[in-house]
């Protein structure tokens, strides 16, 4: 596994990829030494190198959306192997989000056939390897609110992200604490 960074609207992302494709997205944190250490965590042994050029593509195509172009990242290849049968489903639904468009946990779940998990579909979006690619951004709870948001930054993260594609009119989710 290899990686590196790369400066987007939202700050220093970091992609890890092998040789069946892309492993994982990492957000920004505070600065981008936070990013390295961040990546190096979650993917133990990924070396820094410069990506190759189905890798350049993906962060070109992540860079374009995070500055506001309406890019469809479903072209992306991702490596899946060693994710739950479930997760898997619920990426590749998401992928199907448009940049701009949202959908609920809910409404996934529906879509997957399975009523009653919006829970479990947060969960698995909750573990999402490949946030942007995987937009989990666009997937907001019942209610119009937020929902969760994994990644460094947290809801504001989430939020920043749905401003750039032009999202309007997300509520900020009730407190639970």
């Amino acid at each position: 596994m290899h990686y590196t960074l790369f400066e987007t609207a939202i700050g220093t992302c970091g992609v890890v990829w092998g040789e069946h494709g892309l492993r994982g997205v990492h957000l920004p944190d505070a600065n981008p030494a936070r990013t390295r250490t961040g990546v190096a965590r979650r993917f133990p042994g990924a070396t820094p190198a410069a990506p190759p050029a189905d890798v350049r593509q993906a962060i070109d195509g992540m860079v374009a959306l995070l500055r506001g172009d309406k890019r469809d990242l479903r072209e992306i290849v991702l490596d899946f192997d060693g994710l739950p049968v479930f997760n898997r489903r619920v990426y590749e639904l998401a992928r199907t989000i448009g940049p701009g468009a949202t959908l609920t946990y809910g409404d996934i779940a529906l879509r997957l056939g399975r009523p009653g998990t919006a829970r479990a579909v947060g969960q698995a979006l909750g573990q999402n390897p490949w946030p942007i690619v995987v937009p989990c951004h666009r997937v907001l709870a019942a209610d119009g609110g937020m929902g969760g948001f994994s990644a460094p930054g947290g809801v504001a993260t989430k939020r920043r992200m749905l401003e750039i594609e032009g999202v309007e009119g997300v509520r900020p989710s009730p407190r639970l604490f």
